[in-house]
């Protein structure tokens, strides 16, 4: 008798086991991501702005291990600062732009008709301009700062919040227990905030996290064009765009280490999200088991 193929060589064991490996991977990224944002700058005894410029452009070291800047600032210390910064933006946007989303979503598919169809057509419209350029035009009517790209990025990131809870709405008036309520004389606003809005809050949830990693590229684009923080300000946007010049002249490490903080928490935080989407999905699941 022939003997059973281990699970790990299957189709379906690979898949399990490289998900495993991912989440694994994202979620260690993440917890020495929140250690280093929450415990490196209160333990630290430098300042993040102060200036030796007898020290400036150094190349990694023991006593830098990022290097230093044109100035001579630490690196490392003004990559912690600028994370914080930019997860501060990126949570907080993300936050407003999904209460914003939820609520018109869920006023859309809830009230539907002539209403529905007026809001998905102002969603429509918002669509159709570039998030980048429309993030533009809201910061330019403000001084540079957190507050003009918070409401920048929730302005351009609500769209598809709205989309998703406005389906799952229109999903959840169809089960038999909204219909229930309605025959025991709901009115509609109960029936939407105590039936319909617990059912879509897990995918407004699962959305905001995805949201999370979308917000800090876009406030690191505003920053990097000189449109979003101001330039004294440590963020990931700011930092890169002031390592320009460094670059240019072959200093590669003020532009390296940045741009690496850009991607690597941003891609952790969308890998944990992407598992929590497949646990909300039964399809994703069921891909999964083949």
């Amino acid at each position: 008798m022939a003997e059973p193929t281990p699970a790990w060589r299957t189709r379906g064991g690979r898949r399990r086991t490289t998900r495993t490996w991912r989440i694994r991977t994202s979620a260690a990224i993440v917890g020495v991501i929140v250690l280093a944002v929450l415990l490196v700058p209160p333990l630290a005894r430098l300042d993040q702005q102060a200036v030796d410029l007898a020290a400036k452009l150094q190349p990694p070291s023991w006593a830098h291990p990022f290097g230093t800047d044109d100035v001579g600032r630490d690196l490392l210390l003004r990559c912690v600062y600028g994370l914080r910064v930019s997860l501060l933006v990126g949570v907080v946007a993300a936050a407003v732009a999904t209460v914003v989303g939820t609520a018109v979503g869920a006023l859309a598919g809830a009230l539907g008709g002539w209403t529905d169809r007026a809001v998905m057509r102002v969603v429509d419209v918002f669509s159709s301009v570039p998030h980048l350029l429309l993030g533009i035009f809201v910061v330019a009517m403000f001084r540079p700062g957190v507050w003009p790209v918070v409401v920048s990025v929730a302005l351009t990131h609500w769209l598809s919040t709205a989309r998703i809870v406005r389906a799952d709405v229109l999903s959840l008036r169809t089960r038999p227990f909204v219909d229930a309520a309605i025959s025991g004389g709901a009115s509609r606003w109960r029936v939407t905030v105590r039936h319909l809005l617990p059912g879509v809050l897990p995918r407004a949830a699962l959305a905001a996290v995805l949201m999370v990693p979308h917000a800090v590229w876009h406030e690191s684009a505003l920053s990097f064009l000189g449109l979003g923080l101001p330039a004294h300000q440590a963020s990931l946007g700011t930092l890169v765009q002031s390592a320009r010049g460094s670059l240019l002249a072959g200093d590669w490490w003020p532009t390296l280490f940045p741009g690496l903080f850009v991607i690597v928490p941003t891609l952790a935080i969308a890998g944990l999200a992407g598992a929590w989407r497949e646990r909300l999905d039964p399809r994703r699941r069921s891909e999964l088991s083949l």
